[in-house]
């Protein structure tokens, strides 16, 4: 039995990447908000108020700089896990000072930071396509969608592109990251070519 595994760049990759800095920039604007409300509060806190003015400069100046980082992912991951503790922590903060509509806007953009990161991770991890006798197997966000031959007018692979054509007009190309010789994309191409036929 063929199959064909070829390691690609996640198909959501380059649009998460683009909204990075904004999502970034969004929580450090909102730790700089945190820290000015703290700061002109009744009983202002130095601490609170240093921690979120310098964990708000790191998020608005961490887009910048992230792509001089060896490992960006990881840089990122914990980036996203300090703002998910500062959201947590403000939460905290805010609780306890009898103000829970402010906690519970920063339950909310935790649990939603916290979502962002677990997806920008998994972006960033090595996925697989899969050519095989059923079809070709495509990773999604949450799981893997198998495409039946049945579907596709054509598969090529390509000067490091994996170019998938449908019937219905639609074509996904995807970046391949493996350096795949010219006798395998040969045999790959072949592959698909008999199954499609």
């Amino acid at each position: 039995m063929n199959m064909y595994k070829i390691r690609i760049l996640h198909p959501n990759t380059i649009t998460r990447l683009r909204l990075q800095p904004v999502v970034h920039g969004m929580a450090g604007l909102l730790f700089f908000f945190n820290a000015i409300g703290i700061y002109n509060s009744r009983q202002p806190n130095g601490f609170m108020t240093t921690f979120f003015l310098l964990l708000g400069l790191a998020s608005l100046v961490f887009p910048f700089i992230m792509r001089r980082f060896r490992n960006f992912s990881g840089a990122n991951s914990l980036m996203r896990l300090l703002q998910v503790f500062a959201c947590f922590s403000g939460c905290l903060y805010f609780l306890t000072h009898l103000q829970p509509l402010i906690g519970a806007l920063h339950l909310l953009v935790g649990i939603g930071l916290a979502y962002i990161g677990w997806t920008e991770h998994n972006m960033l991890q090595p996925v697989y396509v899969v050519l095989d006798t059923i079809g070709v197997t495509m990773p999604t966000t949450f799981s893997k969608q198998v495409i039946g031959w049945n579907q596709l007018n054509n598969v090529i692979l390509r000067n490091d592109l994996l170019t998938i054509d449908f019937k219905n007009n639609k074509i996904i190309q995807l970046e391949v990251l493996d350096n795949i010789p010219d006798i395998k994309a040969a045999e790959i191409n072949g592959f698909a070519k008999s199954r499609i036929a």
